[in-house]
């Protein structure tokens, strides 16, 4: 588990319509919800939010302060809308969850090595599943997986998401016979031989050369 990533928030008196005059100043509105807590209306300043987005992703936990409060809240981001036209950041929402449930979320699997048996049979590596559903405690939910590619030494070979090797405590809920990384062959284009060219004619014509 990477380090913590905390975050400030402040409430936010702002709502409905007028929310469009905060982001025209940077400022972002944030909901957090989740078991145990009423709602709460925040927002954050544009570009320390985004830094906090890019490093949590969608399984890593924040651990979210609010002005005025004394209270941490954990929480994983759940939504992030983006403006459509600008491509400026929207909105966000995020889930809080207790240190001690356990939590699901998407896990990126990342390929790592190289394969002997792609490069003997000339085939190619594809990657079919590029996440998978994990159940762990927040603070044990890995930040990716490491698909590694060096045990694929046949030209057939798969690697399945029973292979892949998890931190303690956690459980995969992804189907284990699903397969995640498979050597495609490459394509063999065939020749047939036997069959006469066909011969120009002078008309210009093609006819096929007779015996």
């Amino acid at each position: 588990m990477a380090d913590r990533i905390t975050l400030k928030l402040e409430l936010r008196k702002t709502l409905g319509k007028e929310v469009k005059k905060l982001r025209r100043l940077g400022i972002v509105p944030v909901h957090l919800y989740g078991p145990g807590i009423t709602p709460f209306s925040l927002q954050c300043q544009g570009p320390e939010l985004i830094r906090a987005l890019a490093r949590a992703g969608g399984n890593t936990p924040v651990t979210l302060t609010i002005e005025g409060q004394q209270d941490e809240h954990l929480a994983f981001v759940r939504e992030i809308q983006w403006d459509p036209v600008k491509g400026d950041l929207f909105h966000v929402d995020f889930l809080r969850a207790e240190a001690t449930q356990q939590v699901s979320a998407e896990v990126p699997v990342l390929l790592v090595g190289e394969s002997s048996g792609a490069k003997e049979s000339n085939g190619t590596v594809v990657q079919q599943l590029r996440s998978v559903t994990i159940e762990a405690l927040p603070f044990d939910m890995p930040q990716d997986l490491k698909a590694d590619l060096s045990t694929l030494v046949l030209a057939n070979g798969v690697i399945r998401v029973g292979d892949l090797d998890l931190p303690a405590g956690a459980t995969l809920l992804t189907g284990l016979d699903d397969v995640v990384v498979r050597i495609e062959a490459a394509r063999v284009e065939e020749v047939v031989e036997g069959v006469p060219e066909a011969q120009p004619t002078d008309d210009g014509q093609e006819q096929e050369e007779t015996g």
